[in-house]
């Protein structure tokens, strides 16, 4: 759900006789040639408010939103209170991150505007990202019951019903909304993921191919007249594959290559050059490549995330040959021994990731912070190995608990390094990253923390995944709280430790003999790899392979 810039003929009369007045400067006057005006600076010209709002609204369609801001800023310095400013600075506001000024804007222009059902359309996604999920949902139903007709209103309430994991209501009000317009992309993903999440398969994957057809979404490829796959095998020509989506996505489909070579024994694939390390233990390399305009000419295409439709993938007969990713043996020789100059023999190697990538459009649900691992630092015995990149990354320097935190993420090259340290863990504990996917596709036993409304893959209430027999799952009960889960996550391990939380004095820095996170540099944009699978034996605390022993004999699934 994004929101709607107005038209330019919703904008309320405003009248030719209240003029702004804006710098000349800032105005894309026609002038003779590109020198600066003479004595311009402080020459102020009155201009038409309508004009100056259509040229606003025109920047902030293009994506110049700081020029827009500035000029609506203008208008506002006149008339305070003329709500389609008001709307549209809020919308601008909200691009540029300043949520909490957004959201005081559109309530204002809600108060003095005219066509409030667009700006209650607009100002529960605002809600939405600000956890008001109660007043979210309040402003949707009004924007629909103000607007019956408007299939956008009930698309938005469908995507805040989703938020509130309300699934059956997400899934009638994307009916309704696909009735009023059969061809409105958004509803139709939003359907989607609400049958996805319910464990519908069948009619969620259909549902799902609609996501390239919402507007703004990223193309999959460049325009081509090649039919997209069906399914059906070709012995003649190549079938070219495109690893869409997210790293994690990648990790979690890559597990259909060997059916589709089954089909098509003539495969290719386009991916992020940082995909090499996984996708090579499934392709030869020559058959990976990075660039459009290197890829041989093909005969199909298919996107990654678009196999489980053609496999026909249900609950019941998920593809999970775990382990199907596995790390270089010598690149492990290495690691253990890197760690085990690092972490006390004796102790539980326990990797952590706190966060996700920062950009990623459901980021502010599912990062936590570091603070809040503090009950498993309480924890003896373990040592925490810090597997977070990018800006999060940072809060290791602020660490203090009992457990040593060892922060070598500066020393991970790639994803070859990173299945080779994950290698060497004998548990992840990550929120919903890729991470938590190389892991698993390793056969390494995973915990995965999960917000209120996770993603459709990890589906509704249970603590298992038909996708990775190792992993397990802890969910929020408070949407972004994450106190009882890790309360509960730190009583697990403790459990499988014979340990039990112990009570940590305050700002108890962590001994100066063991590495911690402040004492290791950390490079900002080095990816980790997350598709290995298990390498050669690498000894493992014996209750926690205990504990994925038990859980492959219930799933069915061996593990090497």
């Amino acid at each position: 759900m994004d929101l709607e810039s107005p038209s330019r003929d919703v904008v309320a009369p405003m009248g030719e006789a209240r003029l702004a007045r804006a710098e000349v400067a800032g105005l894309e006057l026609a002038r003779p040639d590109a020198r600066k005006l003479q004595r311009a600076g402080e020459v102020m010209v009155p201009v038409p408010m309508a004009e100056l709002f259509t040229i606003a609204a025109r920047q902030e369609r293009g994506g110049n939103v700081e020029e827009a801001d500035r000029l609506l800023n203008h208008i506002l310095a006149v008339m305070p209170n003329q709500p389609d400013a008001l709307h549209m600075s809020g919308i601008v506001a909200f691009r540029l991150g300043r949520q909490e000024e957004a959201l005081l804007k559109i309530e204002r222009a809600i108060e003095h505007g005219v066509d409030i059902a667009l700006y209650l359309r607009n100002i529960c996604e605002v809600y939405r990202t600000l956890n008001r999920l109660d007043e979210a949902v309040t402003a949707a139903r009004r924007a629909v019951a103000l607007a019956p007709s408007d299939p956008l209103c009930l698309h938005n309430l469908a995507v805040i019903h989703y938020e509130r994991v309300e699934i059956d209501e997400s899934i009638e009000c994307a009916e309704r909304a696909m009735l009023m317009n059969p061809d409105l992309a958004g509803a139709h993903f939003a359907r989607a993921e609400a049958l996805l999440i319910k464990g519908d398969l069948a009619q969620g994957w259909e549902e799902y191919e609609w996501r390239f057809r919402i507007g703004g979404a990223a193309k999959l490829m460049p325009a081509t007249d090649k039919p997209q796959w069906d399914g059906v095998g070709f012995s003649e020509g190549t079938l070219l594959l495109v690893a869409d989506q997210g790293f994690g996505d990648v990790i979690q489909f890559c597990r259909y290559i060997p059916w589709v070579l089954e089909r098509c024994p003539d495969v290719a694939i386009a991916c992020s050059s940082e995909m090499l390390p996984v996708l090579r233990q499934l392709l030869p390399a020559d058959r990976i490549f990075f660039r459009w305009e290197d890829c041989p000419p093909y005969k199909a295409f298919c996107a990654l995330s678009g196999l489980p439709r053609l496999h026909g993938t249900r609950l019941d007969n998920v593809p999970a040959p775990i382990p199907y990713l596995r790390a270089d043996p010598t690149r492990v020789v290495s690691w253990t021994e890197r760690l085990r100059r690092l972490a006390p023999g004796s102790h539980k190697r326990i990797g952590i990731v706190w966060a996700g990538r920062p950009t990623h459009n459901n980021d502010r649900r599912r990062s936590s912070k570091l603070a809040d691992f503090a009950p498993l630092a309480a924890l003896p015995g373990v040592a925490l190995v810090s597997l977070q990149k990018g800006p999060s990354a940072d809060q290791a320097g602020r660490y203090f608990g009992r457990a040593p935190l060892i922060n070598i993420g500066a020393e991970v090259r790639d994803y070859d390094d990173t299945m080779a340290l994950l290698e060497c863990l004998d548990l992840v504990v990550t929120v919903d990253t890729s991470v938590g996917h190389l892991a698993a596709a390793m056969g390494k036993p995973v915990w995965i923390l999960l917000a209120t409304s996770p993603d459709w893959r990890w589906f509704l209430v249970r603590g298992d995944s038909p996708w990775y027999p190792t992993v397990r799952l802890f969910r929020q009960t408070v949407p972004r709280v994450w106190g009882d889960v890790m309360t509960r996550v730190a009583a697990a391990l403790a459990d499988l430790g014979r340990t039990r939380p112990v009570e940590q004095p305050a700002n108890v820095p962590v001994a100066e003999d063991v590495p911690v996170a402040a004492n290791v540099p950390v490079a900002a944009n080095v990816p980790l790899v997350e598709d290995v699978a298990v390498a050669p034996d690498v000894p493992v605390a014996a209750k926690v392979r205990d504990a994925v022993k038990a859980t492959s004999k219930r799933t069915g699934t061996k593990r090497r």
